[in-house]
């Protein structure tokens, strides 16, 4: 499990080369796309994008945690936390690549 991290710079590269807008346009695209999850999530709407997978927001009531140092018993807050839930097909894909088996 070494590969490398994919980053904005990388998208918006990937972008520029198979859809041929300009390095601008690829890089605005990328980043309007990405607000636009991020804002809707930020409401608490789930982002579904077909045959990739789903972000959902949960919200996490307020609990009980341990310090792992001290083993004292602390609360620890509600909040809300970002899922990512990856579709079957992606699933798929990556299984198929891991045994080595082209995908459709």
């Amino acid at each position: 499990m070494g590969g490398r991290t994919i980053t904005r710079a990388d998208l918006c590269e990937a972008v520029y080369q198979k859809v041929g807008l300009s390095r601008t346009e690829s890089s605005e695209l990328v980043e309007r796309v990405l607000s636009e999850i991020s804002d809707c999530l930020v409401t608490g709407e789930s982002v579904k994008l077909s045959s990739f997978g789903s972000f959902v927001v949960r919200s996490k009531g307020e609990r009980i945690g341990r310090n792992p140092k001290t083993g004292e018993e602390v609360p620890i807050s509600p909040r809300r936390v970002m899922v990512f839930k990856p579709s079957n097909v992606l699933k798929q894909r990556i299984n198929d690549a891991l045994a080595g088996t082209p995908s459709s």
